[in-house]
């Protein structure tokens, strides 16, 4: 999968295939083949929510969505709905304390050992339980001239080991922006490990080409990808060959999924996750309660559900195979086990 520029516009594939990502609620219904009935009880509401937090979808990310199905599992995660804008006692901006840990813009220094990098506000999909959807990454950006103040931050800070890209999702932004700051932190010699948390190998494979091969496993630094998948739906052929070219280069290969309610909130659903990622050589890490990020108060799973589903999996699966269940809690020194 070369990294070819598409002669007609000048950019890479992947980057067509964000331009070209699905947008308009209404779209996305007819895509999804819905009844007319269906369609006039959902986009209203959709059309709403969406102005608060807009709609973005990548195309092949829909083509894995049951046609006629308005309770689909990946339908669920990036629809738009009028109950986001219900207020919710206990749901907020900023639900995992990002802002107080930020030390210098775009820079989270939460745990020990490891700091974080948001290093843009973009991403290929609108996620609507995102605990980030209403980080004020304007302020936050650490672009530009302000990477100095991170950069220098992690160089005097012989502590960290570890340094996490985030967002947004770093895989929206060119290779040509991530090599130049992976090269970067690599001449920072206490750190040893580059960590990216992305959703793009998940919903717009084709991201994964020779360019993002080559900067993310061509450093000194140790190339850990931690995806987000929520469903066993989400992974097919062309996810599946894009992970085996990541697991060929030495990348390791984990998966955070976050428990949300209609979507993955049964043992069968969680089953079938962790076995269909570990059959495309990923390693189930975390299984996230939702953090209460107002307008997803919708999708939240109560502890004790999610212990006996846990509980459960325990019993069908192998022990590596199952995640750990586990709550960010703003100002605690890691993330909290259940």
């Amino acid at each position: 999968m070369q990294a070819a520029l598409d002669p007609s516009s000048g950019v890479p594939p992947w980057q067509r295939a964000l331009q070209e990502a699905v947008r308009d609620p209404a779209e996305l219904l007819r895509l999804l083949e819905l009844d007319a009935s269906q369609i006039a009880e959902l986009l209203p509401g959709a059309r709403q929510a969406a102005q608060a937090f807009p709609l973005r979808v990548p195309r092949a990310f829909v083509a894995r969505m049951r046609k006629g199905d308005p309770g689909d599992p990946l339908l669920r995660q990036v629809l738009p709905l009028g109950r986001e804008l219900a207020p919710a006692p206990g749901y907020g901006a900023d639900p995992v304390g990002d802002l107080a840990a930020m030390n210098v813009p775009g820079l989270l220094h939460k745990y020990e050992g490891r700091a974080l990098l948001v290093v843009t506000g973009a991403c290929a999909v609108h996620c609507r339980y995102c605990f980030r959807r209403h980080f004020p990454y304007g302020e936050a950006n650490p672009a530009s001239g302000q990477w100095e103040r991170a950069l220098d931050y992690l160089a005097a800070e012989p502590s960290l080991s570890e340094v996490i890209l985030s967002g947004g999702d770093p895989l929206a932004l060119p290779d040509e922006r991530l090599a130049s700051l992976t090269a970067r932190l690599a001449a920072i010699p206490h750190l040893r490990r580059l960590r990216v948390h992305t959703r793009l190998p998940v919903v717009l494979p084709e991201r994964v080409d020779d360019a993002l091969l080559d900067w993310l496993a061509g450093t000194r630094l140790q190339p850990v990808l931690v995806l987000h998948a929520n469903h066993a739906q989400e992974l097919d052929d062309s996810v599946r060959e894009a992970l085996a070219r990541l697991r060929g280069r030495g990348v390791t290969l984990l998966n955070q999924a976050v428990l949300l309610r209609g979507v993955n909130d049964s043992a069968d659903a969680q089953a079938a996750l962790s076995e269909a990622l570990f059959e495309a050589g990923v390693l189930p890490y975390y299984l996230h309660l939702l953090d209460r990020v107002a307008g997803a108060g919708h999708f939240d799973v109560d502890e004790a559900a999610a212990r006996s589903i846990v509980d459960a999996l325990r019993v069908r699966l192998p022990g590596y195979l199952v995640p750990r269940l586990v709550r960010e809690v703003a100002g605690a020194p890691s993330k909290l086990p259940l």
